[in-house]
């Protein structure tokens, strides 16, 4: 380590532009290093989807999930496969090892979904493998509100979609509440009785045309000619002319005996924001894409398309993490500089202006030092980092204070700040890097924190590991140059006249009061080492007794919420919304909401229980202006405890890796009747014990069984032996 420090002190100008090329480099990197609130982190769940439009839950497990399963369970490294049946869907969930080889898994499972199709019932759609990636979460939801036609609103939204989708940052827009359009078609029972014509001629006159009819091209040696045979329906005349059937001399066409109009598909949901009906449009970035900027961008096209739009359209941003981060930012910086305000008060009051300058430049010395590597390497500036750096701070300024002080020594003696400086970061530099190793100790095995959390963590020790590095590097390369530079070569005294005696010398002549406690405690050994004995045990029994137990991520004020709405019952989507509703009146208007947005559906995604009808998600104001959160979610409990017909569940915005609820059990066996009933005894008892909140399962809701028998004597009518046996609604 000397030879470094020599050669840095006598090249003092190269040292300088390296310094100066780092800080410049450091500040760059800094600016342009990606944002994101969530660390990127390969979430090691694959699962593929599968769609069968009308088949039943028990048919979509026989026929589409154990076939899958069977193909799938030969894939290495899936630690649990979870498997999910219903009405016209069914998925299987693959959970890989935490630090799997994602690209692999990938492949592996598509080449195993291609072998299974063979086996897949005909008439479905193709199955689709799908990746979870937290960098493709959405970074930004807005929706378009107001009391305009919904397809006005839609061709709106698929306007302002294809504009941010062509910005090179953004990798997708998904529009929640786009219908697909349709053409609806309305056959008069009564016209087609007149011609006659029977009902299937009319669905025949429809599948038979609008099909793309391939003719070719003449070639007859003197010249090519292509055939082209109009067969595709370009617009609504062409459909309604379409020949039906030939009476005498009068041709029936389509339009004579059916009216035809645009419409949608049946509405699978429905979306409101602040009571207002609404389309809503979720960006995702691209990996590695600056989360700020990007926002920025697609705000800056929202603001414009918005000046084109009729006044009564309502914007609402539903989540903006540019805001979050920004503050987080703020936090860092403000943390930084009190950090370097106060280091140097500390050190004007015990070593002199000269000596506070040098420690303080230790600190963004070492933090662009650091997040240049960071950037280098390929990290993201995220919640985690953030909190790195933050907790960093205190760390980075030891081995600079240890150089000064003793150079400072130096310095009395008659060195110039050149040789007091060389000689201290010489003579300090393996206790400093022992020091530093004992740190970096701590936080190395760390970095083998197993699991998804140990993925989601690992920024943490990697974050201080770089920075401690750097802040080696600046207190035993760059400050002994910085020093020798600003220090002048004043000095009278030989640097080999400078020994142990000399430090000895000094020490005595500084004896304060910690020598003198120090000499104290030397003189009664034993009693020092019982009192610290004592003390340790005492903090532990004081915690273990008056602690408040352990979490792993504290809870901080929510900036969101949302509440669930639960219902059983054979209800339709528009009986679902009507309930949805009367939850939403009672908290709309709250002066402590920013924004309401609700949703209700038909059917539940897989990340909800069965019998969810329904959700409202609600920003808070700033928490600076408002209750505590769980004031507010009490204070809407009681707001909605009288709705009859639903359980609400409340939940606050979860930090950290999402685990879903603190408890999960899970029940597996052979047969499906055993396995609920023991469900339902679990839960008999968890309601004897009590103390137990928004406890769910996901068992099928409770309906009618129900089997239907036609007999022979009653299937005579039909001119055949009909026996109808269906079973459902379980």
């Amino acid at each position: 380590m000397n030879t470094i420090i020599n050669w840095a002190m006598n090249h003092a100008r190269a040292v300088m532009v390296f310094l100066a090329f780092i800080l410049l480099s450091g500040l760059v990197a800094y600016n342009s290093i990606p944002r994101e609130s969530q660390p990127d982190i390969a979430i090691p769940i694959i699962y593929v989807s599968m769609s069968h439009e009308g088949i039943s839950s028990s048919d979509a497990e026989r026929l589409l999930i154990r076939p899958m399963e069977k193909e799938l369970r030969t894939i290495e490294g899936v630690k649990e496969m979870t498997a999910v049946a219903s009405e016209g869907h069914a998925s299987v969930q693959l959970e890989f090892d935490a630090g799997f080889d994602g690209d692999k898994a990938l492949l592996d499972v598509r080449e195993k979904v291609d072998r299974a199709k063979a086996k897949l019932p005909q008439g479905g759609e193709e199955p689709e493998v799908h990746e979870v990636n937290v960098a493709l979460f959405p970074i930004l939801s807005l929706s378009l509100s107001g009391p305009i036609p919904e397809r006005q609103l839609l061709r709106m939204a698929r306007d302002l979609k294809d504009e941010i989708e062509a910005l090179p940052e953004v990798l997708e827009v998904d529009i929640g509440g786009d219908r697909e359009e349709v053409l609806e078609v309305i056959v008069d029972p009564l016209i087609l009785e007149t011609y006659p014509i029977d009902f299937q001629t009319v669905v025949n006159s429809i599948s038979r045309n609008n099909q793309l009819v391939a003719a070719g091209a003449l070639d007859n040696g003197d010249g090519r000619m292509v055939v082209k045979v109009p067969g595709v329906i370009e617009n609504i005349d062409d459909m309604l002319s379409l020949p039906i059937k030939t009476v005498g001399r009068t041709v029936v066409t389509f339009g004579d005996v059916a009216s035809v109009r645009r419409t949608f598909k049946d509405a699978p949901g429905f979306a409101r924001v602040n009571g207002q009906s609404a389309i809503s449009l979720e960006v995702s970035k691209r990996v590695g894409s600056n989360i700020i900027s990007t926002i920025e961008q697609v705000k800056a096209i929202v603001a414009q398309r918005q000046t084109i739009w009729p006044q009564s359209v309502q914007l609402d941003y539903i989540l903006d993490q540019s805001g979050q981060i920004e503050t987080m930012l703020a936090d860092l910086q403000n943390n930084v500089v009190s950090a370097i305000i106060m280091v140097m008060i500390v050190i004007v009051a015990a070593l002199g202006i000269r000596s506070s300058l040098l420690v303080g430049l230790a600190i963004p010395a070492s933090f662009l030092t650091g997040i240049l590597v960071i950037y280098w390497i390929g990290f993201t500036l995220n919640i985690v980092v953030l909190f790195s750096l933050i907790l960093v701070v205190g760390m980075l300024v030891d081995g600079a204070i240890v150089v000064t002080e003793l150079a400072n020594r130096y310095a009395t003696e008659g060195l110039s700040s050149k040789q007091a400086f060389g000689l201290a970061a010489k003579r300090m530099s393996w206790p400093i890097i022992a020091s530093t190793a004992t740190t970096l100790a701590v936080f190395v095995p760390l970095v083998g924190w197993p699991g998804t959390v140990g993925e989601f963590m690992k920024f943490l020790p990697i974050t201080v590991m770089i920075c401690l590095l750097a802040s080696l590097l600046v207190a035993l390369v760059f400050l002994p140059v910085l020093g020798a530079v600003l220090g002048g070569s004043k000095g009278n005294k030989q640097e080999q006249d400078i020994n142990q005696s000399d430090i000895e010398a000094t020490t005595v002549k500084q004896n304060t009061w910690y020598s003198r406690t120090l000499t104290l405690g030397l003189s009664h050994p034993a009693k020092v080492l019982g009192l610290a004995m004592m003390a340790i045990i005492f903090s532990y029994i004081s915690y273990f007794s008056f602690g408040l137990g352990t979490e792993f991520f504290p809870e901080v004020e929510p900036e969101t919420a949302q509440v669930l709405v639960h219902a059983r019952g054979d209800l339709s989507v528009y009986e679902k919304d009507a309930l949805l509703k009367k939850v939403e009146d009672r908290l709309q208007g709250m002066s402590e909401l920013k924004s309401l947005y609700a949703r209700s559906f038909n059917k539940p995604d897989n990340k909800f229980a069965t019998d969810v009808i329904g959700a409202i998600q609600f920003e808070f104001v700033d928490w600076k202006q408002r209750r505590k959160a769980s004031s507010i979610l009490a204070q809407m409990e009681q707001m909605t405890a009288d709705i009859a017909g639903v359980k609400l569940e409340f939940r606050g915005q979860e930090n950290g890796p999402t685990q879903g609820k603190p408890i999960q059990l899970q029940v597996s066996g052979i047969s499906q009747d055993n396995i609920y009933q023991v469900v339902s005894d679990i839960r008999s008892t968890m309601d004897a014990l009590g103390g137990f909140k928004d406890a769910e399962d996901n068992r099928p809701l409770p309906g009618i069984d129900w089997q239907v028998k036609i007999n022979r004597e009653a299937a005579a009518q039909y001119g055949a032996d009909v026996t109808l046996i269906g079973s459902g609604f379980r």
